[in-house]
């Protein structure tokens, strides 16, 4: 993320030097602030498929449009503050040379896989789900090493490897390891070009030994303070625009990310970068009178992709993170999970 660039978009009076503007900061309240952050909405994109895209996909094909769709939906988070998460999963393709079978009477259908670097043989049965506008009983299957498209006569659903695996249920178990944490806000729209620099260094980092996917969060933040939340009262003397308090609460939830799941010495992240953060954290933790905040990390059902892990991180579909801020700096620590209710899930 970009800070200087986040200082010279605030309006006036917050507008100025990005010391300048963090020194300044109006309070929020007088009364002390705590936060319960969840995930409101979550979805993966395949980030290697626009990284190594060097010309504009072919639309009249329909795995051409299913790249500029997805090249649109990461083009167009830039224009919002959503996080995201830089996720590493063991590669995995299609077998074009496998065999696809069908069951007896089912839209059960077995497809080839390869996995991992050594390309290892593995298969996986899906139960298709019919859509609304088909005009067959049974899809034409059609593989490539990174999609399947499936023609129902009525429409030609397109789906990546990815995808597949994320929408249909199967039993491999592959980790998903979160390395880098960022924000998609960023007027040059770099994300969804394929043009991030942390980005690049990542994926020469792994190789193509591993497929790199993008994790878009939004988030919901509940304010517990004494005077109410600051962005629900609109005629008041703290009254700010919205997203100015949107941003000050994105960029907290994400330095507690970054800390949980890159460690604390992340090794992507320059000096002049963390320097500004533990500016920007200072700041925004004394205009709030923060006392702390608690993360609950839980995704909607995705299969095994909600399970998220990293170096420093134990897989779980769940983490719930208890967090403040000391000395310009995000202090994290893992929570136990709720016991579940008689009769429920966790």
């Amino acid at each position: 993320m970009n800070f200087p660039e986040q200082a010279a978009q605030l309006p006036q009076p917050y507008a100025g030097s990005l010391t300048d503007s963090f020194a300044t900061l109006p309070q929020r309240t007088t009364a002390p602030q705590s936060w319960m952050v969840r995930v409101a909405d979550a979805k993966y994109h395949w980030y290697d498929l626009i990284a190594g895209f060097a010309e504009k996909p072919d639309i009249r094909d329909p795995i051409g449009r299913y790249m500029r769709r997805m090249q649109f939906e990461l083009e167009a988070t830039a224009e919002k503050r959503h996080l995201f998460f830089a996720v590493t999963r063991p590669r995995v393709r299609f077998d074009i040379t496998g065999v696809v079978q069908w069951g007896f009477f089912s839209l059960k259908l077995t497809l080839p896989l390869l996995m991992g670097a050594e390309e290892t043989k593995e298969s996986i049965t899906v139960e298709l789900k019919v859509p609304f506008a088909a005009t067959m009983k049974k899809p034409t299957v059609i593989l490539t090493d990174s999609f399947i498209s499936l023609n129902w006569g009525g429409l030609v659903e397109v789906f990546s490897v990815h995808d597949l695996l994320q929408t249909y249920a199967h039993t491999l178990k592959l980790p998903s390891k979160v390395s880098y944490v960022g924000q998609t806000r960023d007027p040059d729209g770099r994300l969804g070009k394929g043009r991030l620099g942390a980005m690049h260094k990542l994926r020469a980092q792994f190789g193509m030994d591993y497929d790199t996917l993008i994790l878009v969060l939004g988030v919901e933040v509940e304010v517990n303070c004494a005077e109410g939340d600051p962005a629900a009262l609109p005629h008041n003397e703290y009254a700010l625009p919205a997203d100015i308090l949107h941003a000050e609460r994105v960029d907290v939830i994400e330095a507690a990310l970054i800390r949980y799941f890159e460690g604390s010495a992340p090794r992507l992240r320059q000096l002049d970068e963390r320097k500004a953060r533990s500016e920007r954290l200072t700041a925004v933790q004394a205009s709030n009178h923060l006392a702390q905040y608690t993360i609950d990390l839980e995704l909607p059902d995705a299969g095994f992709y909600n399970y998220l892990s990293s170096e420093f991180v134990s897989s779980a579909k769940r983490h719930i993170l208890s967090c403040f801020i000391a000395d310009g700096q995000a202090q994290v620590a893992s929570m136990p999970l709720p016991a579940p209710a008689k009769g429920g899930k966790s």
